[in-house]
Formats: C-alpha cells, structure tokens, sequence
C-alpha cells in the first residue's frame, strides 16, 4: 500500500527537502504541499492523504487549529487522516496543544531522514509515535504547571483501571514499548497489548499519545520522573 503524504510548512526550502526523502521510498507518495493552515485544510479534504506532515507555527491559521479541524472534519467519514505535527524545542508549550488536538505525534524537524519515513509508516499503519527522549522533555516541562500527585486525589476518572493497568499506563507514560512494558513486568507482549488496549478503552483514549498526556495532566506522572 503506498501512504499518501500532504506535507505542511510555511518554509518551501523545507517542504522540498521533506518531498525528496519521501519520494525516494517505493511505498510512500508526496500528493501535496500547503504553506498555510488554511491550505492545509483545503488540501486535506481535496487529496484525501492518509499522513499529515503539519508544521505547528505558520501565518494565518496555524498547525494546531488546523489539525483539530482536519480530524474533526474527517471523524465522520470513513478516512480520517493521521497528523504528525513538526516541532523545535522552543516550540515545547504547543506540543501538548497539538495532541489534543488530534495529532498523532510529534517530530523534531531537524528529525533524521529514516526516522521521518518510519514515523510516517507507524502513524499510518493506525498507531502512535511518542518518541521517548523528546517526549520526557516536553512534557516534563508542561507537567511543571500542574498539580502534583501529592497535591491531589487520584481523579475519579482513573478508578476505572485496575492496579496493573494503572502500572502500565505509567510506563506508557515514560515513553516505553509493548516489549519494554512486558520486560519491566515480566509478563507477555500479548499481555501487555491487551493491558493497554483495556486502558484505552476505559478513558475513552485514541491512542498511546493521548494517554501519555493524561497521566501528566491527572498527575500520574510527574517532573522528575524519568530521573
């Protein structure tokens, strides 16, 4: 199956080296560019990609807003674009932001040329990225303006889970794999899938992505965690 990739950035110097690492895989085609939300938008709902590529800072609507309406838009249908969003550390206030707003992930831009294709392959293929050293990161820094676990009881909310899946949506928080999860608590990697899967459903989560973001904002996780 080839992907088809929309790429957003208000840079074309940007866009054009993005288009030649795409185009050179056999399995993914570039069907469009935007240097704009608004763009973006129109093309989305025109080229019906199955990947965006959205940068998050650019004139008129920006990345985050434009996510939230391609996904919003599109959840009725039947093809409902994946959004990776385009980042710099400076950026870090806006990441979250974006998630909620229905990205699928993040990526740095200055991201490594076979990181970019298999980031685009993993969201297309239905699942998240959470890329575990920049994730801490970004959402340390964002956990730092919240309540701490000590400061509040555990939300109602995550009285649905069970004791193992409350383990396990913390590691999923820090930024681990199936198969690290199932290292860490000894059990299977089947185990671990339906663990997650439960959790999932429970909070009413899209994905992994939306569940790391959770366990900070209910507290779960905290700065410092990682240390």
């Amino acid at each position: 199956m080839t992907i088809r990739v929309l790429l957003v950035d208000d840079q074309p110097l940007l866009r054009t080296g993005f288009r030649f690492i795409l185009e050179a895989e056999a399995d993914v085609t570039v069907v469009g560019e935007a240097g704009d939300g608004a763009t973006a938008m129109e093309q989305s709902r025109a080229l019906l990609p199955d990947v965006v590529l959205m940068d998050v800072r650019m004139p008129g609507t920006d990345g985050i807003e434009a996510t939230r309406r391609i996904v919003r838009e599109a959840a009725p249908t039947a093809h409902v674009p994946k959004v990776l969003v385009l980042t710099t550390f400076d950026l870090d206030e806006y990441i979250v932001e974006a998630l909620r707003a229905g990205a699928s992930g993040f990526l740095l831009k200055d991201v490594p040329p076979d990181d970019l294709v298999q980031a685009i392959r993993v969201v297309a293929a239905g699942d998240a990225i959470v890329a575990p050293s920049v994730t801490r990161r970004l959402l340390d820094r964002f956990a730092a303006r919240l309540p701490s676990a000590h400061q509040q009881a555990t939300p109602a909310r995550l009285d649905r889970l069970t004791e193992r899946e409350l383990e396990v949506l913390r590691l999923i928080a820090k930024g681990m794999s199936n198969a690290e999860i199932a290292a860490t608590l000894v059990v299977s990697e089947t185990t671990v899938k339906t663990h997650v899967g439960n959790v999932l459903t429970k909070l009413g989560l899209r994905d992994r992505v939306q569940a790391v973001v959770l366990a900070y904002e209910t507290g779960l996780i905290v700065p410092g965690a990682f240390s």
